[in-house]
């Protein structure tokens, strides 16, 4: 949500007015004042943790997402008053990209129509009454249910945001997020049903509280690893901001060949983690470049025999380069291999077939693919159409007709939305007019 789309605003609005109306009844009935204050001071303080000097200046952000008390607070109260748990918290958080207030906005708005949710069915199947007998092992069944409400309402809500402002093809948008939130938000819920079922018990809100320091040390845990995934993503991002400078004439070729490698996974069904890093894959394909002589990567005309001999050394290059970097795992073969050719012709080693690594045949395709669609300064953009088919017509010979199936199948049905980060201020040395040089990406 970098530059915010019309569209993507008007969902945001919109879900925030929702929230605003769930909410509104709690100022027109008995509400219980001081628990919605404490609880909203409560969990707002957990948003600022992270950044007081007593747990460290450096402290990962990310640590401060504290559901145990979000949804403590919608065992404890009525659904209106549930929902204002969220909002201290969310909108005093720190926002690193803009518009910061806009996804203020929206960040409090889905966690406000989460604890509604999850208050709604958690007083639907007779919970607050089986937390204050305490009746503790019956209230697991209507605090499951409401877990459950909880992680669907933020599904669905992410998922539209993601559809909206990142474009990303519906079918797409909703993929995997609830599988992915419900383990740890049912970790969270538990710890929130012993502290709501404490807060009514003879103990009162204070023994309550303590139940918050294991948890608050599991998300810290979780953030450090979090903290590590970003340096991952630096290290990434500053090797493939390398390879722009010295070719620029190729400049967002890697992020599309990543976006491309990553559709085709996961239309092949690929676990998670396998997505992940063939995204790597393809993004970091070419590193390789960084030890070719860069005269020859701008060199205007056609290349010699030994002039191309040193080129398709980059592959060599690229894996000596990331070998040492272990969380790539099977990405460092695809970077190796990824211009090898089914029928054996290709280079560097001549691999044929199924020899050839499984993440090396889905980047080749990827790499071919944005090569004939991408236009530089020698060469015109071809169709999406007119590429796929010149894919199909090379599948089997060069290229595996598995992952060539799988990116035609998937263009055919979202189309093609390539993502660039890059930084814009990488530009390339001008090139004399008039030359025509065959792409780099298919050297």
């Amino acid at each position: 949500m970098r530059s915010v789309p019309p569209v993507a605003r008007a969902y945001v609005l919109l879900t925030a007015g929702v929230a605003a109306v769930c909410a509104a009844p709690a100022f027109s009935a008995a509400t219980w004042w001081p628990g919605v204050a404490l609880l909203a001071l409560l969990y707002a303080g957990c948003e600022q943790l992270g950044r007081c000097r007593l747990v460290g200046r450096r402290a990962p952000r990310g640590m401060g997402t504290f559901f145990p008390v979000l949804l403590a607070g919608a065992f404890l109260l009525p659904p209106a008053a549930a929902a204002l748990v969220a909002l201290p918290g969310a909108l005093l958080a720190s926002v690193e990209r803009r518009p910061a207030w806009l996804r203020k906005v929206w960040r409090a708005a889905q966690l406000a129509l989460a604890c509604w949710a999850a208050a709604r069915v958690f007083g639907a199947l007779g919970g607050p009454a089986a937390v204050a007998d305490p009746r503790f092992p019956y209230a697991l069944a209507p605090a499951g249910a409401a877990v459950l409400a909880f992680c669907a309402v933020l599904t669905v809500l992410d998922g539209g945001v993601l559809a909206t402002a990142e474009r990303v093809p519906p079918r797409s948008a909703w993929r995997g997020l609830f599988l992915r939130m419900l383990a740890p938000v049912a970790a969270h819920g538990l710890a929130g049903l012993v502290m709501a079922t404490m807060w009514t018990s003879s103990y009162g809100p204070i023994a309550a509280l303590l139940v918050l320091l294991p948890m608050y040390i599991s998300c810290w845990v979780f953030a450090q690893y979090q903290r590590e995934s970003s340096a991952h993503q630096a290290t990434i991002r500053a090797l493939v901001q390398a390879v722009d400078i010295k070719d620029g004439y190729t400049r967002g070729h890697s992020e599309r060949v990543g976006q491309a490698s990553m559709l085709i996974a996961r239309e092949l069904g690929m676990a998670g983690e396998r997505v992940e890093a063939l995204r790597f894959a393809g993004i970091l394909h070419d590193v390789g470049k960084l030890g070719v002589p860069t005269r020859l990567l701008r060199k205007d005309g056609p290349l010699t025999p030994e002039e191309r001999e040193v080129i398709q050394l980059h592959p060599e290059y690229g894996h000596e380069m990331v070998r040492g970097i272990a969380f790539l795992g099977e990405a460092r073969a695809a970077i190796l291999h990824h211009h090898e050719r089914l029928d054996g012709s290709g280079y560097p080693y001549g691999l044929a077939g199924a020899q050839i690594p499984e993440f090396a045949r889905v980047v080749a395709v990827a790499d071919a693919f944005d090569a004939m669609t991408s236009t530089r300064t020698y060469s015109r953009a071809r169709p999406v159409p007119v590429a796929l088919a010149e894919l199909e017509r090379c599948a089997g010979s060069q290229f595996d007709p598995v992952m060539v199936g799988a990116l035609v199948k998937v263009l055919e049905r979202d189309g093609w939305h390539p993502v660039v980060t890059a930084d814009e201020a990488v530009v390339p040395a001008p090139r004399p007019q008039g030359v025509a040089v065959p792409p780099a990406a298919s050297r």
